[in-house]
């Protein structure tokens, strides 16, 4: 009884957190603060139009695609890069300061330079999708496989076990929590590369859903693709963590 209702506790005051964000919408918009603020009610409405017509579908569907390469993409180079700077100090030191810099530095500036030289396609928003997403990927990746246990590696060759067991039998699954995690985090970034490239670079997916209905002034559908691509992003993750809580719960009870 007690877990249930420690579980029915933080749900309810999602509940009411959400309830009370909406319906303060509702007001603003009824107020109105702007003519370019809808009111909750007609936000809601105009995006489960957008849904019956398919529209929000078909944006979804060019939007999603080069967001799932790119990740895809990111999931293999962060393990690639993340095995090669452990195993080989010269891959390290030639790789490593590069990720460090690339990942404080504003990549998002970055966007159009790719636009420019790739042009308008989805060669362009793969790239932007993992030049956000590449260095936080690689980072947790390249920390988990650094902290493997020693010893265990010691154990290994000493038993003469090859360097492929090495890595697939010790390192990957000692390693598995962060490169989830830098996935999850990957993927977050990912979204923000794809919605900058869609909004200001390639006009296509859900961000020239976005732009078309800001330039003939459909508010209310404006508003609600960028509430989608919010609540997308949101339940995505949120799935994703869910995912790691249950792969790797040590990771979680440890911090």
């Amino acid at each position: 009884m007690e877990t249930k209702n420690r579980i029915a506790s933080p749900l309810a005051w999602q509940l009411v957190s959400f309830a009370l964000v909406f319906g303060l919408w509702e007001l603003a918009g009824r107020w109105p603060i702007s003519a370019a603020f809808p009111a909750f009610s007609s936000t809601f409405f105009a995006l489960m139009g957008m849904i019956a017509d398919g529209s929000l579908f078909k944006a979804y569907l060019s939007t999603l695609q080069p967001l799932v390469i790119g990740i895809a993409l990111c999931g293999l180079a962060g393990i690639g890069f993340g095995i090669g700077m452990v195993l080989s100090r010269t891959i390290e030191w030639f790789s490593l300061p590069v990720f460090i810099i690339l990942q404080a530095a504003p990549m998002a500036a970055i966007i159009p330079l790719i636009t420019y030289t790739y042009g308008i396609g989805l060669t362009a928003k793969v790239l932007a999708v993992m030049v956000l997403a590449a260095p936080v990927v690689v980072m947790n990746s390249y920390k988990g496989i650094r902290n493997t246990n020693p010893s265990l590696i010691q154990m290994c060759r000493a038993f003469l076990g090859t360097r492929t067991q090495e890595v697939v039998k010790i390192i990957l699954p000692h390693a598995g929590a962060l490169i989830f995690a830098g996935l999850r985090l990957g993927l977050a970034m990912g979204f923000i590369g794809i919605v900058i490239a869609e909004l200001l670079i390639t006009p296509t997916g859900i961000g020239d859903l976005i732009t078309y209905h800001s330039s003939v002034a459909n508010y209310a559908e404006m508003f609600a693709a960028i509430g989608s691509i919010v609540a997308v992003a949101a339940i995505t993750i949120h799935g994703l963590e869910r995912l790691e809580r249950r792969l790797f719960p040590a990771a979680f009870t440890q911090t």
